[in-house]
């Protein structure tokens, strides 16, 4: 380890990359969130056993930590507890991974209460978008074409036209879509 190297700082700023709070990378990495503070702090010095675990929730090695190089591994599988709630309420917004900086696709599991609409203002954005419904029912609008949509229906079009969306039934609906480029 070179000399001046400060670990805490290292783990502290791997983290704040990912998006994680101190209390995520502890439930990630199976430890206390004191430890990760302690860490951080440098109010403690880790053994490899431990440094190791804490860097498995990232993940990144322990050679890359060292090394001073960022490659964390990406993500690749998602439970549904770690997916990152963009909007509450009426309409839920969670999104597949926390940073969509370079990249190319946004994925979304969203949720409509019964009534739920996403407002009189037509929506508008640089993007593609699609989805499938998976319960429920959706009425889409996009210009001057509007319709319901059901459980396995879907839809694709140019964001940049103005659209919207409205739960037209009585029960929760659910939709899976993708966005690309992301756009929020």
């Amino acid at each position: 380890m070179e000399a001046g190297f400060d670990l805490g700082q290292r783990l502290k700023g791997l983290r704040e990359a990912q998006g994680f709070s101190q209390r995520e990378l502890a439930k990630r990495a199976g430890v206390s969130n004191a430890i990760i503070s302690l860490i951080e702090q440098n109010r403690t010095s880790p053994s490899v056993g431990l440094l190791k675990k804490v860097l498995e929730g990232l993940p990144i090695s322990l050679a890359d930590f060292f090394a001073g190089t960022s490659r964390l591994t990406p993500q690749i599988f998602f439970r549904s507890a770690e997916l990152v709630e963009l909007a509450g309420g009426a309409i839920s917004y969670r999104q597949v991974g926390r940073d969509m900086a370079g990249r190319a696709m946004q994925m979304l599991h969203e949720r409509y209460a019964p009534g739920a609409d996403t407002g009189p203002q037509m929506l508008r954005h640089e993007a593609e978008e699609s989805g499938v419904i998976v319960t429920g029912h959706l009425e889409v609008t996009v210009g001057d074409r509007r319709t319901i949509l059901g459980p396995g229906d879907a839809y694709y079009f140019d964001s940049r036209t103005p659209h919207r969306f409205r739960n037209a039934g009585d029960e929760e609906c659910m939709v899976v879509t993708a966005n690309s480029p992301p756009s929020f």
